[in-house]
């Protein structure tokens, strides 16, 4: 079930758990991102990925896209909870919206020489990864992608000497010419 004190022990076990994409517009200002991390964290809500950065450098506004797992009504909750915080313009289920771009990157450092060094470049070129730093005994790859392409990407380097893998978090917007 959930975690002691977590929302998510709080459900019924019939409702299965989805995972949803949300952007939120909010103003540009110290210490909204805090009051937003404040929100899932005081509720027990968990955040898988989290990316914000100023998007209307005018208009003084960020986009934080977060992607968090629950049920259909903790995600319902989250989204309402989310709409009444004071800094945030609006609140978009990129999950539920229609079709969305979802993509983010992901430095790779893999260690190894001989046929693992030869096997690491060839997934790399079949992933469509760019070797960005390499020596005799390394490379760094970047790539990008949906979540699962990398989660696949990294999974494939594990016994090729993956050594450390550093990631962004998920940047979405939705397609068309609508503004979310």
């Amino acid at each position: 079930m959930g975690q002691p004190g977590s929302a998510y022990s709080l459900e019924k076990p019939e409702q299965k758990l989805e995972t949803h994409t949300i952007s939120v517009l909010v103003d540009n200002e110290p210490g909204v991102l805090a009051r937003v991390i404040g929100l899932f964290s005081g509720r027990g809500y968990n955040i898988e990925s989290l990316t914000v950065s100023e998007t209307e450098h005018e208009a003084h506004l960020s986009r934080i896209t977060i992607v968090t797992t629950g049920t259909p009504m903790v995600i319902e909750q989250i989204k309402h909870q989310l709409d009444r915080l004071v800094p945030v313009h609006s609140v978009t289920d990129l999950t539920v919206c229609g079709e969305t771009i979802e993509r983010e990157l992901a430095l790779v450092k893999v260690a190894g020489v001989g046929e693992k060094r030869v096997e690491a470049l060839r997934l790399a070129e079949a992933f469509r990864a760019k070797a960005i730093d390499a020596s005799l005994e390394h490379f760094v790859f970047e790539i990008t992608g949906r979540q699962s392409k990398i989660e696949q990407f990294v999974a494939l380097m594990q016994p090729l000497g993956l050594v450390e893998v550093c990631r962004t978090g998920v940047a979405a917007i939705g397609r068309g010419p609508e503004r979310m």
